[in-house]
């Protein structure tokens, strides 16, 4: 294979991601690992860890992807099935490892896969990505003959994720009963190793990898996808529950009387434990996140920043400001305090416990303190993706000309006395993103009116909510 075309849809902002048998084969991933390593080459790299998420296609792909590295002289070392933070985690505990791909397709449908990477510690994305596939039409590929070598790291994983726990008196761990749903993804195997290894009652369920998901779709930030979670914490009273997605990055979780912590509101949480222990952080939120999560963190001293939506992104801006904890209200959460940087819902729940304990509060507790706030969910509706980012660039334009309090960071959120509200383009889809919060229902109808008459002035409706 001398060249190679993509599908126009598969090399996204964020990672590389499409439709098994229609946008995304064997020769794709041969692709991938034949430019990337190509790249690590040239910057002087030599081994790079693979390894893939439970679905059906992965094998496959992994095959390909191997003897495309191989092909460009470059040495692959194997790590096989786990979630996509157990090859982060080999990329950045492996000395003679300097660049990592995983295979997975997060927590897109079963028929869907894809590749996440990173490159000699930062992550590979935006104009890295589009650079492979200008590299695979040109042929501009490196040859050689690499090697490949399986290697164990789920043990290490398991054992650096205890960790978390250090300094934390067992007898109190010993106490805790926890609800965990691995929803059939690739955290499953990591997930029963930890629970061997932590005090306290432990409930597991799903936690045999089927790439089918024959429960639900492993997607903790829709609250249909925790209904079996919630009856597990409510039928043995347990203290909380965990959700993971598809591939183990992004978290998912309930207090004890099932109410949902979502992803600003777990932050909240994170926040006060860590800036206990490190005073004046900077701690990071994407645009989508509460504003009572940006007010919790200066009131306990620290310095809210807000950045854009994505996790290569809010990856590359903690090394910039070098803060010790970010997070996503789509649930990635990010340790660079005690851990590597990268986003783990396997360490981010047992940061949640260990949180708990040296807060002396239960998780209900902690969740039970924040403000009582009205809000949307994500609302995500479908736009011409030639007009997108036009639209929201119109609604800029009028709202700075009124002299509103916009911040245009991602998109545009606006800040209102009563409360704010957000539209987004999608890095990712043709669709436009909008969310609103206020103190009240009456608050947050006049800010969806707000919205509505902003789209209207651009010629369109907040139409049929989309899918992810």
């Amino acid at each position: 294979m001398n060249s190679h075309q993509f599908h126009a849809t598969v090399l996204r902002e964020y990672d590389i991601r499409g439709i098994i048998g229609e946008t995304l084969g064997e020769g794709d991933a041969y692709a991938i690992g034949r430019g990337f390593a190509t790249l690590l080459g040239r910057a002087g790299g030599r081994t790079v860890a693979v390894g893939y998420d439970g679905r059906v296609s992965s094998p496959v792909l992994e095959a390909a992807l191997v003897r495309g590295i191989n092909d460009a002289g470059l040495d692959a070392v194997r790590v096989g099935l786990g979630p996509t933070p157990m090859l982060y985690y080999a990329e950045a505990s492996m000395e003679d490892v300097q660049g990592g791909i995983q295979i997975t397709g997060s927590h897109n449908p079963a028929n869907y896969n894809g590749f996440k990477m990173v490159f000699q510690g930062r992550p590979f994305f935006g104009a890295d990505i589009q650079l492979l596939g200008r590299m695979a039409a040109q042929g501009d590929w490196a040859s050689g003959s690499g090697t490949s070598q399986q290697r164990e790291i789920l043990r290490p994983y398991v054992d650096r994720l205890c960790l978390g726990l250090a300094g934390i008196d067992p007898a109190q761990l010993a106490q805790l009963a926890i609800g965990w749903d691995a929803g059939n993804g690739a955290a499953g195997p990591a997930l029963e190793l930890l629970v061997q290894q932590l005090p306290g009652k432990h409930r597991v369920l799903y936690a045999e990898v089927d790439g089918t998901f024959p429960n639900h779709h492993p997607d903790p930030t829709e609250e249909k996808n925790l209904a079996d979670l919630k009856a597990l914490v409510a039928a043995e009273r347990l203290d909380f529950g965990i959700a993971f997605d598809g591939d183990g990055d992004r978290i998912g979780a309930i207090d004890g009387t099932g109410r949902v912590i979502w992803g600003d509101q777990l932050l909240m949480i994170y926040a006060e434990d860590l800036l206990k222990m490190e005073p004046g952080s900077a701690i990071i939120a994407d645009v989508k996140a509460s504003r009572a999560l940006f007010d919790r963190v200066t009131q306990l001293g620290g310095r809210p920043t807000m950045w854009k939506t994505g996790h290569s992104l809010i990856k590359s801006k903690m090394k910039e400001i070098g803060a010790p904890l970010a997070g996503e209200m789509s649930g990635h959460v990010f340790f660079a305090h005690q851990y590597y940087g990268f986003d783990d819902a396997l360490y981010a729940a047992v940061r949640l416990i260990a949180a708990s304990v040296r807060l002396g509060k239960s998780v209900t507790q902690l969740r039970g303190e924040m403000p009582a706030l009205v809000n949307t969910p994500e609302m995500r509706f479908q736009v011409d993706e030639s007009r997108k980012f036009a639209v929201v660039e119109e609604v800029k334009a009028r709202l700075s000309a009124q002299g509103a309090d916009v911040d245009g960071i991602d998109g545009v959120r606006v800040s209102t006395p009563d409360g704010w509200w957000l539209l987004r383009a999608s890095n990712t889809q043709d669709v436009l993103v909008a969310r609103a919060e206020s103190n009240d229902q009456a608050g947050l109808d006049r800010l969806l009116a707000e919205i509505d008459a902003q789209l209207a002035a651009s010629g369109l409706e907040r139409g049929p909510q989309a899918g992810h």
